[in-house]
């Protein structure tokens, strides 16, 4: 079974792993767990997402001002569709959540933390392209 927060009512689902593939959706709201895109998500809904997704959770750190985050942004999207089934990306706005930003040491931006395992994975800074966003996300391993 694997567990994995709804980003839009943030009620846990469990699912077996062979559903992945086949668009689950969230038994309590009926939102689709892996939509294959990229969301905004609040820090409420991060930190449970980063406690309870089996599947890796990849964050990007942006805000709208920043011309590498605006560039990077399409291509985070393209990677979110490569990697469905296998990891939810998810962005964090930092302008309007300085506070989360400031608790996970963004120094600059964009920045993307991997999540696994409740911990953080992995970190890199610095726009990228789909392939390598994909390749970032690959190097996570899933939760147990």
């Amino acid at each position: 079974m694997v567990k994995l927060v709804c980003l839009d009512c943030g009620q846990t689902n469990r699912l077996p792993e062979t559903r992945l593939a086949s668009g689950p959706k969230c038994g309590v709201c009926g939102a689709a767990l892996l939509e294959g895109k990229a969301r905004d998500i609040d820090p409420v809904t991060l930190q449970k997402a980063i406690r309870t997704d089996d599947l890796p959770l990849v964050v990007d750190f942006w805000a709208p001002w920043c011309g590498p985050c605006r560039m990077m942004a399409p291509e985070f999207s393209k990677a979110a569709a490569g990697l469905r089934g296998r990891a939810r990306l998810v962005k964090l706005n930092t302008e309007d959540h300085p506070q989360v930003s400031a608790g996970f040491g963004i120094r600059g931006i964009p920045t993307m933390i991997a999540f696994a395992g409740g911990k953080e994975a992995a970190r890199q800074a610095g726009a990228l392209p789909a392939a390598q966003i994909e390749a970032f996300a690959a190097r996570v391993s899933p939760a147990g």
